[in-house]
């Protein structure tokens, strides 16, 4: 019982960590992943712990993550720190990406050689493919030399490509890959990546504003509404969903949240989301929305019609965000497990499936071609950072870390189930909608217009670009097309 309590109270003391970060509160919006610890008492709800150190937790809750403005949920949540103004040009599909100024630049350093890292990199990657030890060795140690993860975006780019190179030639195990950050990661890292990354990138913000705001129309009579999230990680795209619905001329609906993840390791598989729908029913009880829900948590093709308890008198909404492609496809599995999630949803009959996706190149089964793919992938990304915060930033370095890091290794050192990282181009996956049995829904372009003009609101990086094609939402960056969301239904 004592060393309960020590743990518990050093998990408190790290959450209010968290919730005490220098800076205006409003420029955190989707990394707070500060974990919440639970207690259970005997004949006892469980509740989140408090403390009596620093503000409130609820109040920074609130600050983070609901609607601020009626008509601009994200606008409270920018924080302009390190907003530059520059001439972009449109997204074109599929088009090479135009390497940063800093990826095609070689590098040069005091008493050093002048190299050309990206050539180095590429030829490394050949001698891997083709296990020539010793060349790949010695490329590794000098690609090591000339790299750096405080150095400018093609440095910090090779440190973690050699890295992951250097492992790979090793043949030794790799490390285990979780789309949801490692639990020994502290918290407080954890949310100042994700807030230098949410605050100089419009990505995610602009998906949830597209997301939420489809769902509020579509609900607009409903009295039951079920969504389905598959993936639905630290849940913060659905507060201010919560706190809108509230907000209904007539009332809300009976709202119905399945909340659906992948396995956590350990002994708590379902811990993380478990802590996820505790904070979403507090906000429901808060704004009195009638609220419950349903926590799955095992590998999505393995989940049956029957587990998701449909009831035909709700109207459904099926929801993903950029997580189907840590789902394997037809190359690990003759029977794609990918395919096999995409006919549950169909199975399902919503009234919407609403499905964001990395648009990547970078899933081919032929190791120098994946390599290179991936490296303009996280060079275009690089790039944004390189354009919006400074090199010495730490909490830059913590998200390239964590986040980027993580990604190129399993890309880059692991093969089959051990990969996880696999996206797909937009294209591709409009393919496998087909093949399901769903239809596109069109854009709305009052919508749309008004995503777009958030983007000039909110002063973001120029070179940020949100565009159409056909059916598709893309958001980019310098003409590479990075994210794409589309609207379906059962055909």
């Amino acid at each position: 019982m004592l060393q309960d309590c020590l743990t518990l109270q050093a998990a408190e003391k790290s959450f209010y960590d968290v919730l005490n970060p220098k800076g205006p509160p409003s420029s955190i919006f989707i990394g707070c992943i500060g974990r919440i610890a639970i207690i259970q008492k005997k004949g006892e709800k469980k509740q989140s712990a408090a403390s009596n150190d620093g503000p409130e937790p609820q109040e920074l809750f609130d600050e983070v993550l609901l609607c601020q403005d009626a008509d601009h949920e994200f606008k409270s949540c920018f924080h302009d720190q390190y907003v530059k103004t520059d001439a972009s040009g449109k997204l074109q599909c599929n088009k090479q990406p135009k390497v940063s100024k800093a990826a095609r630049s070689k590098t040069k350093h005091k008493n050093r050689e002048v190299v050309d890292l990206c050539t180095m990199l590429t030829q490394c990657a050949q001698a891997v493919a083709n296990h020539d030890q010793r060349t790949a060795s010695e490329l590794i140690k000098k690609i090591g030399q000339h790299s750096s993860p405080n150095g400018d975006a093609t440095e910090r780019l090779a440190y973690y490509f050699a890295d992951a190179l250097e492992v790979r030639l090793a043949g030794s195990s790799t490390p285990s890959y979780s789309p949801l950050l490692s639990t020994q990661t502290p918290a407080t890292e954890i949310l100042k990546a994700h807030q230098v990354y949410v605050t100089s990138c419009p990505f995610k913000k602009m998906l949830y504003f597209f997301a939420n705001r489809t769902v509020i129309k579509l609900a607009e009579n409903a009295t039951r509404l079920h969504i389905i999230d598959f993936g639905i990680s630290y849940g913060f795209q659905w507060s201010c969903l919560i706190q809108r619905l509230s907000k209904r001329p007539g009332g809300p609906p009976n709202l119905r949240i399945t909340a659906i993840e992948l396995p956590q390791p350990g002994f708590r598989p379902t811990e993380r989301v478990e802590e996820t729908m505790h904070r979403l029913e507090k906000y429901a009880e808060r704004f009195d929305v009638p609220f419950e829900y349903t926590v799955i948590a095992q590998k999505w093709e393995t989940i049956r019609f029957e587990d998701l308890k449909v009831d035909k008198y709700e109207m459904i909404v099926v929801n993903c965000m950029r997580r189907l492609r840590h789902i394997p496809d037809e190359t690990v599995a003759v029977s794609s497990p990918r395919d096999t999630v995409l006919n549950l949803i169909e199975k399902i009959n919503p009234d919407l499936f609403i499905h964001g996706v990395v648009n990547g190149t970078y899933n081919s089964p032929f190791f120098v071609t994946r390599f290179r793919e991936a490296f303009f992938h996280y060079s275009a990304l690089s790039d944004t950072f390189e354009a919006t915060i400074p090199r010495e930033d730490e909490h830059r370095l913590m998200f390239e870390k964590a986040i980027y890091g993580r990604d190129i290794m399993n890309v880059i050192a692991c093969e089959g189930l051990e990969r996880v990282e696999r996206p797909e181009t937009y294209k591709y996956w409009q393919v496998r909608y087909h093949r399901a049995g769903f239809k596109q829904v069109p854009l709305d372009q009052e919508l749309l217009k008004k995503v777009k003009a958030m983007l000039k609101l909110m002063r973001y990086h120029n070179d940020f670009r949100i565009d159409e094609d056909g059916h598709w939402m893309l958001q980019g960056w310098k003409g590479r097309i990075i994210i794409a969301l589309s609207a379906l239904k059962p055909a």
